[in-house]
């Protein structure tokens, strides 16, 4: 990987506008609109059936939208010369014929782009894969596989990058390998957008989040924006811990012990404090604590998830 920054003038970007895709009596996406720019990891996230690999499609133009539309800096991917090196992507693995090798499988994207062949010694030796790169794909794990795709999404050094759940089958090594390539990747001014359902490893790695629902957008916003507003408790530290339950209670808030703390919900932490002082109850400590993503994701989806435990249907839409 060449690590370079891209020029200041040159901006990398998706931009969805109005995206609607039906199946039939299906509606897979709907109404979608939002703008990704570079310089960051931005996190696509939503339950199975959101949406979100139908719209990487679209934006690749592997499916055709029923309405609206997906371009890539500013045009539609169909309308790109030499598209591997304006926009790369990981959306399937196993999408390589299993007979050829590393070598021939990356040379023959190179040749269709006219992409030199050192490019292709380049990108294996940044996944990974140089002392297999002659081994038959068919013999490859899933991990490796997984690398092969990186390597032939980097290919054409694009500024756009999508990636499709790329931490399937990777050991611990190769997840922190990939979360730390795609934050390089951003922090060289390109566009990253990666789908996962691994909401521990988007709160490592994402800057900032799409969440989907049944094809509709339901948040855009930084991480720290999304935990923040789902703020579940406050932690109190007190040396008369009865009274202070007692008093929080009163005012309608729930009490609960944690080690030697309480935990408080129902109740803002500017709000405990005033009620604190006006009952003569010292406070020393007082900290409010947002949720995790996750907590934050399952709220914001609890009520676009079509299957959930006791619903068994096969997930037609995602």
């Amino acid at each position: 990987m060449r690590g370079r920054a891209f020029p200041a003038t040159v901006e990398h970007m998706i931009d969805v506008h109005e995206l609607t895709k039906r199946y039939g009596p299906v509606t897979a996406v709907s109404d979608l609109s939002f703008t990704i720019r570079g310089g960051a990891v931005t996190g696509f996230l939503g339950p199975n059936g959101a949406g979100k690999s139908t719209t990487m499609r679209m934006i690749l133009g592997l499916d055709a939208p029923t309405s609206g539309s997906a371009l890539v800096n500013g045009r539609p991917y169909r309308n790109t010369p030499r598209p591997l090196t304006e926009i790369g992507a990981l959306l399937d693995a196993s999408a390589v014929h299993g007979g050829y090798n590393a070598v021939t499988h990356l040379t023959a994207l190179a040749r269709s782009n006219r992409i030199g062949r050192r490019r292709v010694a380049e990108v294996l030796d940044t996944v990974g894969l140089t002392d297999v790169a002659h081994r038959r794909v068919k013999g490859y794990s899933l991990g490796m596989r997984q690398r092969l795709g990186v390597a032939a999404a980097l290919l054409g050094d694009p500024g756009v990058l999508l990636f499709d759940e790329p931490v399937n089958g990777l050991d611990p090594e190769g997840i922190r390998w990939i979360r730390g390539l795609m934050r390089r990747l951003a922090a060289e001014g390109r566009t990253v957008l990666v789908s996962s359902h691994l909401m521990t490893e988007m709160a490592l790695t994402a800057d900032r989040i799409l969440v989907l629902g049944r094809g509709r957008l339901l948040l855009e916003s930084s991480i720290a924006e999304m935990t923040a507003r789902h703020r579940t408790d406050v932690l109190v530290r007190t040396d008369d811990p009865t009274r202070a339950t007692t008093v929080f209670a009163d005012a309608g808030g729930q009490v609960t012990t944690e080690d030697d703390a309480l935990i408080v919900v129902g109740l803002p932490h500017t709000e405990l404090g005033r009620i604190a002082a006006g009952n003569g109850v010292v406070l020393t400590e007082l900290t409010p604590r947002s949720a995790s993503l996750e907590d934050a994701y399952l709220r914001l989806t609890a009520d676009h998830t079509d299957y959930t435990e006791g619903n068994a249907d096969v997930d037609s839409r995602r």
